[in-house]
């Protein structure tokens, strides 16, 4: 069980870092806020890493590249356009799109962008101790707490930083984009 306790871990880092990002972004950030973020991140991880685990002997590596790809593309694009707003903000000193809405279509590209990894994770549990459900849901929880965590830490160094937050929230996205993209 430890070792999927370290995947789990390794597994919801870049979920953290959308998550501090989602929170940067979001006005008013609370309890229930921090917690959709951790369900929405934690629920794809977990997802992700069962249709791995299920479907692994189907997944080919050229699939797993091409998920690589998808995944750089939606944190590109995530990560410029945090970047361009923080720094050219647009009518009245929002990003002319005022605070990030918490909406399904804000969330579930970043959690699936994060949760690509946990797919291709899912395909060697079949090795690890604890089986493959048992193993999805201590991977979504761990996913669950520290992207909740994430989004309550994001809306303090928002609250704080104002523009840097949202800037170095663009910057932190296009590294995990790219450090997908390099796999």
């Amino acid at each position: 069980m430890g070792s999927v306790l370290l995947l789990a871990l390794s597994l919801a880092v870049d979920a953290f870092a959308a998550a501090v990002c989602c929170g940067v972004r979001s006005s008013g950030l609370g309890l229930r806020g921090a917690a959709r973020i951790g369900l929405w991140f934690g629920g794809f991880q977990a997802g992700m890493t069962l249709l791995g685990g299920l479907f692994g002997a189907l997944l080919s590596r050229s699939l797993y590249r091409a998920g690589a790809v998808l995944s750089f593309g939606l944190l590109a694009y995530l990560g410029v356009k945090m970047l361009l707003e923080s720094f050219f903000p647009g009518p009245e000193g929002t990003d002319g799109e005022g605070p990030l809405v918490l909406s399904a279509a804000a969330l579930a590209p970043l959690a699936l962008a994060t949760s690509l990894d946990a797919l291709a994770a899912g395909v060697s549990l079949g090795y690890l101790d604890g089986g493959l459900l048992r193993s999805a849901a201590v991977i979504g929880l761990v996913a669950f707490v520290l992207s909740a965590l994430g989004g309550a830490l994001g809306r303090r160094a928002g609250q704080r930083l104002h523009r840097w937050a949202g800037a170095a929230g663009g910057g932190v996205l296009l590294w995990l984009g790219l450090r997908v993209l390099a796999g």
